[in-house]
């Protein structure tokens, strides 16, 4: 067996709407599973789906606010009143910005300022520092993109100040809404807009549209990197401001844009979402998280080559700063749960250290969940202030937003989504807000959802995979939140050839094979895999099916995450040469089994082998789920067959290694025999000592094998051995060979070595197969994951 890193659920999709979709809509089988698993329930709900890009946006106007918000930015322009556009310092806050800046001088307004707060001197969202600045500098109309709905005393400040106020944003609003001129929100209560799901770039595009009256492509270009970064689910208007997008993305002529995909190793013929997901998104989040955000609006917004080179330099070697920092941290942290905080006593990890950079601890919040599958609070705690600030991850099931609401006295600043969330707290309150989220876990979640899940979207076979079904399915791209890569499963796939690859060896080749047909796979990280995949194993294989182009040859190719085998596994250790076998070389759960005392001496541990000398004892180990050695080889068969008899290992590793006197010797011949007769016929009573080194030299006989027909002839009755003289018995009755005990035994080891220690591979897991793999019960109770 190979258990699977997790757990992997099949999605059941209604089989009566998937043969609606193959015939309706003449897309194969996986395809029409793909779009049910999506939520798709009607063949004209698929066609939107998959010719998103042939559909229209939304009337912008039937966003609540949307007249109201209009209005006063014409009157403004109208009036050349100032207008400041405040934002958010991550991807989706900038390019929100950038949206509306652009919006707003293409409508012709001349005083257009933005701001982004610092998040180290600021944290997000308004405040009322920034607000008296603002006003300061002459603003008369202040609109917030991708934040602003939990602001409440701000949005009363600006009130006050005497600045029109306007909000856009897309977080969770709390059960007050600020006091303002307009609040556009597709989830405020009571909001009937068709689509709830917008990002902050998703709102502010909504905003523009209504402003121009026209949407211009580099504003769905801009608009679709918020919205892919901010992994807002890639469905409905999402989907097409992902396709509008990304196509105005590949020919934009926005020299900020250029010097990005440059400096982020980005071809514009294959740019995708993950250009966005990898490239883009990480640069210009990255100066958000360790200065102020504002260069990455200004590389956005400049149409100057020479700045833009600047820029995005900059930002590159921030990117590559802010790496090194979230590794530097991440490996404390982890130092942090190993050290205080056991997992079977915390459901939540809430960790917290002074010194912590705060812009990247939703990064390491990200890999601590990846690492221990908690949800996790990562705090950076500033001793001057008494406050520790941080960013929040969790794992299906437990509602950051909402379980993080009922602690609101505890946290004077927080916002977020379901399985994100930002927040600031009193240092002293950390240890509160721990045991509380450990309470509140213990009551919602089991242990199974401490399991990670991998979703899989359907069943293929190897036969059916080609680069034709490999295009259909790209029909469902782009790909992310709600609409994720497809994952499929292959079940049985023998293995063809399987190898590690990479400079360190840490990545996975392998060909799998079904009826003679083929497909490549690789595994990036997979590598340790190789050691406990035999040979022999049917294998289950999940990922995602891309096209492989060499040569300008394409081959279908699967990008492999994970491996199970559900049946036992055979490791042929035949011929390890080494004098001592380390137990590590087995996996935990081991038994290592031996049938002769001195193949202990094999053992760096002694006491951990185990000695059978009966079949009885050899029926009574218990060996079900382990991963069982056989070290040494019995004197005959019957006693590995009473050992396995009923039993369901997981592995075998057969060592089969020499144990002291009686291996590797020959076995005379009946001609040989015959000889050696003849020979004591005819020379009568001899020196037995005399007459094994006189055959020793001439015959070449070893001295074992002239003990062997010496000791079978006296079983037989054939000769008597008296002061050291060998003769012949004359009046012998005549007897075959096979009657003597020494000879059965003899032959019967040199059998069984023959059939198990000299077979070939294959022939040798035939057999044990036959012993155990055969059993269709152990098949059904080794395949639970499914």
């Amino acid at each position: 067996m190979l258990q699977s890193k997790t757990r992997w659920l099949l999605k059941k999709a209604d089989e009566t709407i998937i043969h609606t979709f193959i015939n309706e809509l003449n897309q194969p089988r996986i395809v029409a599973e793909l779009l049910v698993n999506r939520g798709i329930k009607t063949v004209d709900a698929a066609r939107s789906f998959l010719y998103a890009a042939e559909q229209d946006f939304y009337d912008p106007f039937l966003l609540s606010g949307m007249e109201e918000a209009v209005k006063r930015i014409v009157k403004a322009v109208k009036n050349n009143e100032k207008i400041t556009i405040y934002g958010d310092y991550d991807a989706d806050g900038v390019s929100s910005t950038t949206v509306l800046k652009l919006a707003l001088n293409q409508l012709g307004a001349e005083q257009v300022d933005w701001y982004i707060p610092n998040r180290f001197t600021e944290g997000y969202g308004p405040n009322k520092d920034a607000f008296a600045k603002i006003k300061e500098k002459g603003t008369s109309l202040l609109i917030t993109v991708d934040c602003g709905i939990s602001a409440i005393e701000e949005a009363q400040l600006a009130k006050d100040l005497g600045m029109d106020y306007i909000v856009t944003d897309h977080h969770e609003p709390g059960p007050m809404l600020p006091e303002a001129l307009a609040i556009l929100h597709p989830k405020k209560p009571g909001e009937t807009y068709p689509f709830s799901e917008l990002a902050g770039a998703g709102v502010a595009m909504k905003l523009a549209h209504a402003l121009l009256g026209e949407l211009p492509e580099e504003l769905i270009g801009i608009a679709a990197i918020g919205t892919i970064a901010d992994l807002v689910p890639l469905q409905d208007e999402n989907r097409l401001i992902a396709i509008r997008g990304l196509q105005a993305l590949k020919k934009t002529n926005r020299p900020g844009l250029l010097a990005l995909y440059k400096k982020a190793g980005i071809a514009m013929d294959s740019f995708n979402e993950d250009s966005i997901g990898f490239g883009i998104a990480p640069r210009i989040n990255a100066v958000g998280r360790l200065e102020d955000a504002d260069p990455a609006v200004e590389l956005l917004l400049t149409n100057d080559q020479a700045e833009a080179e600047r820029i995005a330099e900059e930002i590159d070697f921030l990117n590559k700063e802010r790496q090194s920092i979230v590794k530097e941290i991440t490996l404390e942290a982890m130092a942090e749960v190993e050290s205080r905080f056991p997992l079977e006593q915390y459901p939540v990890l809430v960790i917290a250290k002074e010194g912590w950079n705060p812009g990247v601890v939703g990064i390491v919040a990200s890999k601590l969940v990846e690492k221990y599958y908690r949800p996790t609070i990562i705090l950076s705690i500033d001793r001057e202030k008494g406050m520790a600030k941080g960013s929040a991850r969790s794992i299906p099931g437990f509602d950051l937003f909402q379980n993080l609401s009922v602690n609101r006295e505890l946290l004077p600043h927080f916002g977020g989504h379901p399985m994100a969330a930002g927040m600031t707290l009193r240092i002293e309150d950390v240890d509160e807000l721990r045991s509380r989220l450990c309470r509140q876990a213990k009551d919602i979640l089991t242990e199974e959802d401490f399991q990670p899940v991998t979703e899989i979207d359907g069943v293929v076979s190897i036969e059916e995979i080609s680069l034709p079904l490999i295009g259909q399915m790209a029909g469902l791209a782009p790909y992310g939140m709600h609409n994720p890569k497809p994952r499929i499963l292959i079940e049985g796939a023998s293995v063809a050839s399987a190898k590690k690859i990479g400079a360190d060896k840490t990545h996975l080749k392998l060909a799998l094979e079904e009826n003679g047909v083929q497909l490549d796979s690789i595994g990036f990280g997979l590598g340790d895999i190789y050691d406990h995949l035999s040979p022999y194993a049917k294998v289950s294989a999940i990922g995602e099916l891309a096209v492989n182009e060499w040569n300008n040859l394409k081959k279908p190719q699967l990008f492999l995450q994970d491996l199970s085998v559900t049946e036992w596994q055979l490791f042929d250790c035949r011929g390890n040469a080494k004098t001592t076998l380390k137990p590590a070389s087995i996996p935990e759960k081991r038994k290592l089994i031996l049938f002769r005392e001195e193949s202990k001496a094999m053992l760096a541990n002694e006491n951990e082998g185990i000695l059978i000398k009966t079949a009885e004892s050899a029926k009574a180990e218990e060996l079900d789920g382990l991963n069982v050695a056989i070290l040494d080889l019995p004197n005959e068969k019957g006693m590995i067959e009473a050992l396995l008899e009923g039993k369901r290992p997981a592995r075998m590793y057969l060592y089969f290694r020499n144990g002291g006197d009686d291996y590797f010797k020959a076995f005379p011949t009946r001609e040989q025999f015959k000889w050696y007769y003849a020979m004591l016929l005819k020379k009568g009573p001899m020196d037995y000592k005399d007459m094994s080194e006189k055959l020793l030299h001439f015959k070449g006989w070893p001295k074992d094998t002239i003990d062997f027909m010496t000791k079978v002839f006296f079983e037989l009755e054939f000769v008597t051995i008296r002061n050291g003289l060998i003769s012949l018995e004359k009046n012998s009755p005549k007897r075959d060979l096979t009657e003597s005990e020494t000879y059965q035994a003899r032959k019967a080891r040199m059998e069984l070595e023959q059939e198990l220690l000299y077979a070939p591979s294959n022939q040798l897991y035939q057999y044990f197969n036959q012993q155990i793999g055969s059993r269709d019960d152990y098949k059904e109770e080794t395949k639970q994951w499914i």
